[in-house]
């Protein structure tokens, strides 16, 4: 049986939180062991950290403020997003920047993202980025911030292969999720074939967009379809998919598990 790891999903989502134990099962059926679940605002971050105590062998929290919802924040978003981090071991996330918004503020979105960052840099925690038609300005906030101490992940990339090297010096990994599955995305399957084989890490990003061919809610155990669709794409075996994914997902998460 292959071991994977699932680089970012939402376990707490409201939509599957009834299912959470088949969808476990389901997922170590097909042997994805251990799921990255990402908090995106204050009110699901005790979700998340009950997930942990109810699987503590399989979920590895990370709890993060995402650019959708940085207008809901309380004045107390930071220092509550302290305390889940000196709670339990946990990454830094979900964060980043999204200017695909119909009504955004940059700015605000900078400055909250770079205050994550730091904070992730003060407790050395992983960060898991999301980042949509932001690229320049992603890479501008890293220059100015520095390498990220504890490593992070751009989840669910979906920028262009040419910058792969300008992100990676950063200390970066690149996740590739379902959407990779669909023949027509000619420009993940660029990105994923330049990204380095010791950076690369394999997501569902559960419950949304499940693989080609498949309606409703996405699940973890969808993860093996990503990594057959890596397989054939980067033209290494399932087994090496697999071998490789999970050691970098160790590598950046481990010391979380």
């Amino acid at each position: 049986m292959i071991d994977l790891i699932d680089a970012h999903c939402h376990m707490q989502d409201e939509r599957i939180k009834g299912d959470l134990r088949s969808l476990v099962s389901r997922a170590k059926d097909k042997g994805v062991h251990r799921l990255v679940c990402c908090g995106s605002e204050e009110s699901d971050w005790e979700a998340v950290a009950a997930l942990k105590e109810q699987y503590p062998c399989e979920i590895i929290p990370s709890f993060g403020l995402h650019p959708w919802y940085i207008k809901d924040r309380s004045a107390k978003w930071l220092e509550n997003l302290e305390g889940f981090l000196k709670r339990m071991p946990s990454g830094v996330g979900e964060i980043g920047l999204d200017h695909g918004l119909k009504d955004f503020d940059e700015q605000d979105q900078r400055e909250v993202f770079l205050a994550q960052l730091a904070l992730a840099r003060t407790y050395r925690r992983p960060v898991s980025i999301h980042c949509r038609r932001a690229w320049d300005v992603l890479l501008d906030v890293l220059k100015d911030f520095g390498p990220l101490d504890a490593g992070g992940v751009i989840h669910s990339y979906s920028g262009s292969a040419e910058m792969v090297p300008s992100l990676q010096i950063y200390g970066l990994y690149f996740s590739f999720s379902c959407s990779i599955t669909r023949s027509g995305n000619t420009r993940g399957r660029r990105a994923l074939q330049a990204v380095p084989r010791d950076r690369l890490l394999i997501e569902t990003d559960s419950p949304d967009i499940p693989p080609a061919g498949l309606t409703g809610l996405n699940e973890p155990s969808h993860l093996l379809l990503v990594a057959q669709a890596v397989s054939e794409i980067i033209g290494v075996s399932m087994d090496d998919v697999a071998a490789m994914t999970s050691a970098n997902a160790t590598a950046l998460f481990g010391s979380l598990a």
